[in-house]
């Protein structure tokens, strides 16, 4: 029967690969309708099926839904035009059981990712820097001058109280059903995240994740009741400092290439750090014959960020390898790209690793990843690969974000795709991640799209930044 199952499981991931999605949930049922499967077997048949489920709902538009996006910018667009960007990926669609289904950011997106396009939109909007930008222009200038003032890595910090909110909508679950849900919370341990203070919750019963669950979180369950929401709050309090490590070549030594450290973070790692040929071949395209570290990270930071625009993603729980993806679609999002530059590291020697939670800069707060990198004689320093180069004139802070951070940072997880604490039952709703958070009751998981979540945040005490 395993032979079997290893076979059926195949057919059934072709059938998916191909966008035949009636085809596969038919031999899903087939298959589990049999009563010959054990309950992990089963467990894998029903999480292909909300895969492809959760497929459906980020490419929930067809042309007529996007078109006046994109006539907006090309009042006389063409079908021609329309398959040229189908065609180089940057409108992003997909054929699901013959029917052609665009991604439901693939207009937005086309602005984003081809360069004709981005040129266009811009002298129409006459847009100039958002307020992101202009927060990180204010700020990198002050953080570095700092540092080579006082010589310091870690500078003085911003306080700040985070009060966040998800809820469960009206009626989506049975009344009298238990409700379980994983929040975000801030790891422990890092000079850049200190002061930790967990103010309130809004049940009295939680559970804490230890320092050891590398993506943490706050536990509780609650009863729904009919007509009304289910809603699960936490407030608490951090301090977030700005880190920054002023890079020079002669700083760097060469790695002990036989701990554990190294080994560890230079290695493979299923699902999304992995040297595929399309990692191998990029990497000889950027890094040629160098074989100083720093200048290698250096060569990919900078390649990727003149190379790869950020886009809207799709939910990470649908791409097979994030990396490979990034390569053919010539763009990604914040974990797109940082495990981009992650997977290139190690396969160049270098050791990375990952890190996320969200970004609390005023006017902008969301979810966002970045990674670490380890120099020998240096020691792990901060990576933010979607903040990219700043284009100051100054190389330091032209590359702030190569071994620098700002304090506007929540830290939830140092590693992706790793067990939460109390284990989950069924598939999560995002499987490398942990950011917004995660529901399920006894019937299943609760995806993203049956419930809100809201992040305020309190600026209480300031640096000079």
């Amino acid at each position: 029967m395993m032979v079997l199952m290893l076979s059926c499981s195949k057919d059934i991931d072709a059938l998916i690969e191909k966008g035949e999605f009636n085809k596969a949930e038919r031999q899903i049922n087939t298959l589990i309708g049999s009563g010959n499967l054990s309950e992990s077997e089963i467990w894998d048949l029903t999480a292909r099926k909300e895969i492809m489920d959760r497929i459906r709902l980020d490419f929930n538009k067809d042309l007529d839904d996007i078109l006046p996006q994109i006539q907006k910018y090309y009042p006389d667009v063409k079908n021609s035009q329309l398959q040229a960007w189908e065609a180089s990926c940057a409108l992003e669609m997909r054929i699901i059981d013959g029917e052609k289904r665009y991604f439901y950011n693939a207009a937005p997106n086309l602005f984003r990712i081809d360069p004709e396009a981005r040129a266009v939109k811009k002298e129409k909007d006459k847009s100039g820097p958002d307020s992101l930008d202009e927060t990180l222009n204010r700020i990198i200038p002050k953080i570095v001058e700092e540092a080579r003032k006082s010589g310091k890595n870690i500078l003085d910090p911003v306080r700040m109280r985070l009060n966040y909110t998800v809820a469960l909508k009206t009626d989506e679950i049975p009344a009298g059903e238990i409700v379980r849900c994983w929040m975000p919370f801030p790891r422990e341990g890092h000079a850049r995240q200190t002061s930790i203070k967990l103010i309130s919750t809004s049940e009295k019963e939680y559970i804490i994740a230890d320092k050891t669950h590398l993506q943490r979180s706050l536990y509780m369950e609650k009863e729904t009741i009919a007509g009304e929401p289910t809603v699960f709050n936490i407030v608490f309090e951090i301090s977030g400092h700005p880190e920054i490590y002023l890079l020079k070549e002669e700083d760097i030594k060469p790695y002990n290439k036989e701990s554990e450290l190294y080994r560890e973070f230079t290695a493979e790692r299923e699902t999304h750090i992995i040297f595929t040929p399309e990692i191998k071949a990029l990497s000889e395209k950027i890094v040629g014959d160098e074989t100083n570290p720093l200048k290698i990270a250096r060569k990919l930071f900078t390649y990727i960020s003149d190379h790869y625009p950020w886009a809207s993603a799709l939910e990470y729980s649908t791409i097979p390898n994030i990396p490979s993806y990034v390569i053919e679609n010539r763009s990604g999002d914040c974990g797109q790209v940082t495990l981009l530059l992650l997977t290139l590291c190690r396969y160049n020697g270098i050791p990375a690793r990952w890190q996320s939670g969200w970004m609390l800069h005023p006017g902008e707060v969301n979810l966002h990843d970045w990674g670490e990198l380890y120099f020998e004689g240096i020691g792990w320093v901060p990576v933010d690969q979607s903040f990219g180069r700043r284009h100051f004139s100054d190389p330091e802070l032209d590359l702030f974000y190569l071994g620098g951070m700002d304090p506007y940072r929540l830290i939830v997880n140092d590693d992706y795709s790793t067990p939460l604490y109390p284990s989950k039952t069924w598939l999560r709703s995002e499987t490398v991640d942990f950011q917004r958070g995660e529901m399920e009751w006894r019937g299943g998981n609760i995806y993203f799209n049956r419930w809100t979540r809201k992040m305020e945040v309190e600026y209480l005490e300031s640096a000079e930044f």
